[in-house]
């Protein structure tokens, strides 16, 4: 029997790969001589570059460079092991969980360390960069990620502004001059694991949807959405591009948009692109059972998750898929619908978290073995 083992990380506790292996140790408890395939899987979010080093192989590189409120930090990115791809998860280098509370101020945030980090990787060989936007301290509209990349931006008065790209200093911006950008970041293949569709400003946008949750007051809101505005209109001047409608433009605090302005990035499913990038479809050829899972299987793992996204890849191939979770909602049945045929809960019991977490190893192993008793019973039945 081959059974396909393709979780997400359960975030805190173990990487994908750790879950696969717990997944395989329960199902071997009945079904020894099973040829379990282990596919680790992210979403475009925290835990895609383990994930895809453990998938397809390849290494870490750690770097020191500027955090969000311009203190150097150490942060890592993932060179694959065809030695051109580099995947970077921007929160590495300007990440909320980068910022202490007292320091929490999107108005003096910068996304200057991961454009220091797609430097990097440029620079040593990469032609493909996999960029996950998600967890971001900042709102500047990826101004600071430009100006680390070799664009320069000036004042009303003609003068380069020195200071780093923040969304305090977005209004001071008059004009926008490319002709230092990178070299090779104009060769490269930019993509964005983005599964957030929030344009660059207004109600739904990403000062008043995301600005409260990096410190933002209601006045510090008002002013961060009028200068992502007024950037908007200057790239819209003298780059010829509108930011300000385009899907998942405020991701990351508008790093979507200057994405996509200063390096010509394309935006994909998040699930997508690690789908494509750990060959799934070759892995699913022959296979009798998928089995994937994350923390928490809810209604909205349907919409753009690790579990729907390698569901929909198994449908196609006419292979069941059961999604295994730290725990379920009582939505969770929602999923049934969106070609996950089977769930199950890793804690047989209730418990504290601190407890589940303690030997969550053990509770999934568990886990899948009362899924492949269950399904041997109904092969018995038909």
């Amino acid at each position: 029997m081959k059974i396909v083992l393709a979780p997400d990380s359960f975030k805190g506790n173990l990487t994908s790969l750790e879950v696969a292996s717990a997944l395989e140790s329960g199902i071997k408890r009945v079904l020894p001589d099973a040829n379990c395939i282990k596919v680790p899987m992210a979403d475009g979010g925290e835990g895609t570059v383990q994930s895809l080093i453990d998938a397809t192989g390849g290494k870490f590189i750690h770097k020191s460079v500027t955090g969000p409120t311009g203190n150097p930090v150490s942060a890592r990115y993932g060179m694959l092991a065809d030695s051109t791809t580099a995947v970077i998860e921007m929160a590495e280098a300007s990440g909320l969980p980068l910022v202490s509370d007292e320091q929490s101020n999107p108005l003096t945030t910068t996304t200057y360390g991961t454009g220091e980090l797609m430097l990097d990787a440029l620079n040593r060989g990469a032609t493909r960069i996999i960029l996950g936007v998600g967890g971001s301290a900042t709102v500047d509209g990826g101004v600071g990620m430009a100006q680390a990349l070799g664009i320069q931006f000036f004042d009303k008065q003609g003068n380069e502004i020195t200071e780093m790209g923040s969304g305090g200093m977005l209004n001071q911006i008059s004009r926008i001059d490319i002709q230092g950008l990178n070299s090779l970041v104009e060769e490269a293949t930019i993509t964005v694991a983005c599964d957030v569709n929030n344009p660059l400003c207004g109600e739904t946008g990403a000062a008043n949807v995301f600005g409260p949750q990096k410190g933002a007051t209601p006045e510090m809101v008002k002013t961060l959405d009028a200068n992502l505005a007024h950037l908007a209109a200057v790239i819209r001047s003298d780059l010829n591009k509108d930011v300000i409608d385009i899907e998942g433009a405020g991701a990351s605090g508008g790093l979507g948009a200057g994405l996509f302005a200063f390096t010509g990035a394309v935006m994909q499913s998040g699930i997508d692109i690690v789908l494509e990038a750990t060959g799934i479809n070759r892995h699913l050829e022959g296979a009798d059972l998928v089995i994937t899972g994350e923390g928490q299987v809810d209604f909205q793992t349907a919409f753009g998750k690790t579990p729907s996204g390698v569901a929909k890849a198994a449908r196609q191939h006419g292979i069941s898929t059961v999604a295994i979770g730290g725990g379920l909602t009582d939505d969770a049945n929602g999923v049934f619908e969106h070609d996950i045929e089977g769930l199950e809960s890793a804690c047989a019991r209730e418990m504290t978290l601190a407890e589940a977490i303690s030997n969550s190893p053990e509770h999934l192993a568990n886990a899948a073995e009362r899924v492949i008793r269950l399904i041997l019973i109904g092969k018995n039945m038909v």
